[in-house]
């Protein structure tokens, strides 16, 4: 009896540790990134609707470049999702309010993806919080549609573009 303890005792970690290195062998990042146009003279203190063109995922050559499939695909969540005004150069994010993306395909419910709340920075580029939610059925379709919904706190006179840079976090199953 004391055998098996010790062994239990011996082997338990063992497998806590295999599993968790089989864990990260099977996690990588797929990356997506899209432009957001913001339109001068919108209103302010309102909330207002931008939507940007179909998004390729590529997510079937990430998937065999990962040496994975669709169908052992587990879970995909947001890691992280970056706003940086490509134009004009100079401008910051201190006229914006607050932003929210949402993410949603031809066969799928729209759901929020991030958000950012109450900004206030003078930085050109900021980090949106990442919402828990499970994204896999929209990463294994062949495109995504993002939709932004911001609130203005100053003027823009002049338009402003910003790069949307996006990457998820997959985990696949080994068989």
């Amino acid at each position: 009896m004391k055998i098996k303890n010790y062994a239990i005792t011996l082997l338990l970690p063992l497998f806590v540790i295999s599993c968790s290195i089989v864990d990260k062998l099977l996690t990588f990042t797929i990356s997506n990134s899209t432009s957001i146009q913001i339109d001068s003279n919108l209103p302010l203190g309102t909330p207002f609707e931008i939507s940007t063109p179909d998004i390729t995922t590529n997510s079937s050559s990430e998937f065999e470049n990962n040496k994975t499939k669709a169908n052992l695909v587990k879970e995909v969540k947001l890691k992280d999702l970056i706003l940086t005004i490509t134009d004009p150069s100079d401008k910051s994010f201190s006229f914006l309010k607050s932003v929210h993306l949402y993410i949603s395909t031809d066969a799928n419910d729209e759901i929020e993806l991030a958000y950012l709340d109450n900004i206030n920075t003078t930085d050109n580029t900021i980090q949106l919080i990442s919402t828990e939610a499970k994204l896999d059925k929209y990463i294994k379709a062949s495109s995504y549609k993002i939709r932004t919904e911001a609130v203005l706190k100053e003027t823009v006179t002049k338009d402003v573009t910003i790069k949307a840079d996006m990457n998820f976090r997959v985990t696949a199953d080994p068989f």
